[in-house]
């Protein structure tokens, strides 16, 4: 894989991350358990569709003759190569919560490392992503908290919530041969660096929560080829609808 290859690919599992999961935070939109939430939850869409949109927009200018439109609309699962996590259902209110403090927890110290990024378009990417996500972590951290020492059914919820989650999570730390070169040059971050520090935020919140951190088992990966659950395939078809239906309409 060629470096300007492998460095479109890497973008793209960046942005294709956000993108599905603020796709998923927008459904939350006008469904939220309150009001405040209703409004944090679509803020936190908002913030995760801002982060694609650099990434595509650069992905664009790499390629040449296409634009973060295409990007996102116009592309099928298999050439997607989001998180499997960040394309999880958002089940009921906890489900959500469990797994955004995963993705957060990653996102967080990943975009610290990525900062030094010597690829000025990505340093500035993570800059920026690092101050929202930031906000993500404390939101979904203090929920977490809220939730497992709550009452006896929030607590059983979270658990629950944990635990059918948890075995999409490693899947944010795989790397495909592309990534290690861009490793090797200084452009990309080694996940396997941060994974201490991952396991530390993780173990810290589930201490307060009075929760129980779930044994490593099996974990399902793939996304780094493209191979996803059926969930991404329907997410797309709703997103994708009016650009697909009505292809280079205008405004």
């Amino acid at each position: 894989m060629e470096n300007k290859e492998a460095l479109i690919n890497y973008c793209l599992r960046l942005g294709d991350s956000s993108l599905i999961l603020g796709q998923r935070m927008a459904e939350w939109c006008s469904n939220g358990p309150i009001l405040e939430e209703d409004i944090a939850m679509t803020n936190i869409s908002l913030d995760l569709f801002g982060q694609s949109r650099m990434l595509y927009s650069y992905i664009a200018e790499l390629e040449g003759g296409t634009n973060e439109d295409e990007i996102a609309f116009r592309r099928n699962e298999r050439e997607f190569f989001n998180t499997l996590i960040s394309e999880r259902p958002n089940g009921h209110f906890g489900d959500t919560i469990a797994r955004n403090f995963l993705i957060d927890a990653f996102s967080f110290h990943y975009y610290k490392q990525l900062v030094k990024s010597n690829n000025e378009v990505i340093s500035a990417f993570a800059e920026k992503s690092l101050k929202e996500v930031t906000y993500h972590l404390r939101h979904s951290s203090e929920w977490m908290i809220r939730l497992g020492d709550g009452t006896e059914e929030s607590k059983i919820k979270i658990q629950n919530a944990l635990n059918k989650v948890w075995k999409y999570s490693d899947d944010m730390f795989d790397v495909n041969d592309g990534d290690k070169s861009l490793i090797e040059s200084g452009i990309a971050v080694n996940p396997e660096e941060i994974k201490e520090a991952w396991n530390e935020t993780i173990t810290s919140v589930l201490k307060r929560a009075k929760l129980t951190r779930p044994e490593d088992g099996y974990f399902h990966k793939g996304s780094r080829n493209g191979v996803h659950s059926e969930y991404l395939g329907h997410l797309l078809t709703e997103m994708q609808y009016l650009q697909r239906a009505y292809p280079d309409a205008k405004w």
